[in-house]
């Protein structure tokens, strides 16, 4: 059996931080204290002095590609990229080719996933305008939820029928996930660049094309429409100062049947930044001004936004040089994601603590899940030791991605992840992930 003694952790759990052990029997955390002594020989100790001992962090909105789109990543490729990145679990969306909008493309997704994944898994079905009798097949236990594209992207999966709508939201139990951009406004503002520019529009423009507008509209319509219904609903990437009123901190997140999500990217770049990095930051919905950026942090610090995720949405640096009109919008960044936000705590926006619960146990709360995203006995020992003292450099050598790229190249990160556990396993240890595939379902206590 696996046996693994961390010793001397600054263990991050539940807002506090307390100097401990921690002991990792099978696939389980066996037993936490201020000191544990190897209670046999085969036990493998790590030291974690001066580091942070955190939950591996549950990413709920992710783009691995596969079936269908695995020449710009794939599961195998993407979920060691993330247990790299202190990720431990994540729950990928529906937009690949074909589009997961069945159970039997959806269980082939999840054999998949079985065969190949490093990380833990779950899939969301996919809603259309026309296949509500599909969705009210899934299985609440082992199925994260139901992902809904308000606003086109990769992938036709658009819904934009109002009454299949309703129905959809009226019928189901299930968490409902939802990207809100109002495509009649973003085609409105797109025909206005293109009889200028053509296809050729500087990508500066991103943010006005997709506009705040255009979020604010479908986001608002999506909040009255969950509480007309009753609805479970989960706000996927939000990215603007507007759409902050729609959310509410009055009650414990426990009680609320509408939760937030803010994206990686848009709490790191603003339009300042279109000027340097171009398509690199080219994403739906749009990285808007640093105005909205800090309307984005306050509301995370105050829990009106519930959740720190990446929509990590990999695509080739050929594609993403195409004209503005093809190159798609998406970027990759599950490896970058924990350290990323380990920066801002450098820079005193954010506690460790705080981090921990919009990346690990907000996740786990919110979508249920059984035994995971905390430190607690008897629950799975997915776990990352983060050093915040550790510098280095995001550069190609170190990128795992299989598109090759990061928006974070060239970044000096001070914090390093140097081990990641994925179910009692160390799977990952400063740069090198072990050929060690442990990743498992994602169970829901529903």
């Amino acid at each position: 059996m696996n046996r693994i003694l961390i010793k001397n952790a600054r263990i991050v759990n539940e807002g506090t931080i307390t100097e401990g052990d921690v002991y990792i029997e099978g696939k389980y955390i066996k037993e936490i204290a201020g000191a544990i002594s190897a209670k046999s020989p085969d036990v493998k100790i790590i030291d974690a002095e001066g580091s942070f001992l955190i939950p591996g962090a549950i990413d709920d909105q992710v783009h691995f590609r596969e079936p269908g789109l695995t020449h710009k990543g794939d599961i195998e490729s993407e979920s060691r990229a993330a247990v790299a990145g202190g990720i431990t679990s994540f729950i990928e969306q529906p937009n690949t080719v074909p589009n997961a909008v069945t159970h039997e493309i959806l269980e082939q997704k999840y054999q998949r996933a079985a065969e190949v994944s490093y990380a833990n898994y779950s899939f969301m079905i996919g809603g259309t305008n026309n296949n509500l009798d599909e969705l009210l097949k899934t299985n609440p236990k082992n199925v994260a939820g139901i992902k809904l594209f308000l606003g086109s992207s990769t992938g036709n999966m658009l819904v934009d029928d109002e009454k299949a709508l309703e129905n959809i939201f009226s019928s189901t139990e299930l968490l409902i996930a939802t990207h809100c951009e109002d495509e009649g406004t973003i085609k409105k503002n797109l025909e206005k660049f293109k009889e200028q520019y053509g296809d050729n529009i500087p990508v500066k423009y991103h943010p006005e094309i997709r506009s705040a507008e255009s979020c604010y509209i479908s986001s608002s319509k999506t909040v009255e429409l969950a509480k007309k219904t009753g609805a479970r609903l989960h706000v996927f990437h939000l990215s603007t100062a507007k759409e902050m009123e729609l959310f509410t901190n009055k009650i414990p997140l426990e009680e609320k049947k509408i939760t937030a999500e803010v994206c990686i990217h848009h709490l790191w770049f603003s339009d300042a930044d279109y000027d340097t990095k171009g398509a690199l930051i080219k994403w739906n919905p749009a990285v808007k001004t640093a105005a909205d950026r800090d309307a984005l942090w306050k509301a995370l610090l105050d829990d009106r936004i519930d959740v720190i995720a990446t929509d990590h949405a990999p695509h080739t640096l050929e594609e993403k040089n195409n004209p503005y009109t093809s190159s798609p919008a998406g970027g990759p960044l599950v490896q970058h994601a924990v350290v990323a936000m380990f920066e801002a705590y450098h820079q005193k926006k954010i506690s460790v603590e705080k981090i921990v619960e919009k990346m690990a146990h907000n996740p786990a709360r919110i979508f249920n899940i059984e035994k995971r995203g905390f430190i607690r006995e008897g629950y799975y020992a997915d776990l990352a030791i983060v050093n915040p003292g550790l510098p280095w450099n995001v550069k190609k050598e170190n990128i795992l991605y299989k598109c090759g790229w990061s928006p974070f190249e060239g970044t000096n990160f001070k914090s390093r992840i140097t081990h990641t556990f994925v179910n009692g396993q160390l799977v990952y240890t400063n740069f090198k992930v072990k050929d060690i595939r442990c990743g498992e379902r994602l169970l829901f206590d529903r």
